[in-house]
């Protein structure tokens, strides 16, 4: 069973920059998507972006450009590179982790940015 570990949330101003990384228990490799996802109050959880084994990236419409996600199959994590940080990107941010056989959720790590 695959664990997720999240880290690099926290508090910025907008414009600002953070960089969020998740860590897997297992071997990247055997993972077929990780991704991040995200929910602030009131609303649903959202896509931010995801990345496939074979590196191949997607993004919520209200990060591209802004966000790039990458991946270190050597060190089994996943890094979310959030610049031009606006308001409206406040939210807890959740790591996923996609097998053939599961779906894993990170604990979350809370990202506020303030005007």
């Amino acid at each position: 069973q695959v664990q997720l570990v999240e880290s690099g949330g926290g508090l910025v101003q907008a414009g600002g920059s953070l960089r969020l990384s998740c860590a897997a228990s297992r071997s990247a490799f055997s993972i077929n998507v990780m991704g991040w996802y995200r929910q602030a109050p009131g609303k649903q959880r959202e896509l931010v972006a995801r990345i496939t084994s074979g590196g191949t990236t997607n993004y919520g419409d209200s990060v591209k450009g802004r966000f790039t996600i990458s991946r270190d199959n050597a060190k089994n994590t996943v890094y979310l590179q959030m610049n031009s940080l606006k308001p409206e990107d406040t939210a807890v941010y959740y790591c996923n982790a996609v097998t053939i056989t599961q779906v894993t959720w990170g604990q979350g790590t809370q990202v506020t940015v303030s005007s």
